[in-house]
């Protein structure tokens, strides 16, 4: 994991998984502050770690947390299938496993570095995790979590 400048949008709040509750007045990402393409830099740098022996086809994962943060993943590959993590998967615990946060902008590609757009189950995955205004870097350009995942089902509505 690398350490990135800290956001300058950071407010500081707490998090659902640190035990607090995202802010909701927190405003959106800017997105002139993401370096895109280095984020899709250390996506494509991550899919050279990704366990493929099956389908040959490397996925990388790259994310920013809110405290600036870069978190990365790769797919890690089954006999099974079924039981194949995908990049999002492994980020998403690379994240836990260092300390937590909220993502704030996230990328993901395949071996050859072409943007590649979060499946169903992913997007429902990094929408538990995500900050307010998350956006991620899409093959229609950038988009917020929320364009990607209308009316997602989350922590919130549970009670």
């Amino acid at each position: 994991m690398t350490e990135l400048p800290a956001n300058p949008n950071n407010d500081g709040g707490a998090s659902p998984h640190d035990g607090g509750s995202p802010q909701a007045d927190r405003t959106d990402v800017d997105r002139t502050e993401v370096d895109w393409a280095a984020l899709q830099d250390a996506a494509r740098t991550a899919s050279a770690h990704a366990y493929v022996p099956y389908s040959k086809y490397p996925v990388g994962a790259a994310a920013l947390t809110e405290d600036g943060r870069l978190v990365t993943g790769a797919n890690v590959e089954n006999a099974s299938y079924g039981l194949t993590l995908c990049a999002e998967c492994s980020l998403v615990s690379a994240l836990h496993m260092s300390g937590g946060g909220r993502l704030m902008a996230f990328s993901c590609v395949d071996g050859a570095g072409n943007i590649l757009m979060p499946c169903g189950r992913c997007r429902q995955l990094l929408h538990e995790f995500r900050a307010p205004g998350m956006q991620l870097m899409t093959i229609s350009g950038i988009k917020t979590m929320d364009e990607v995942l209308p009316d997602a089902f989350g922590p919130e509505n549970l009670g």
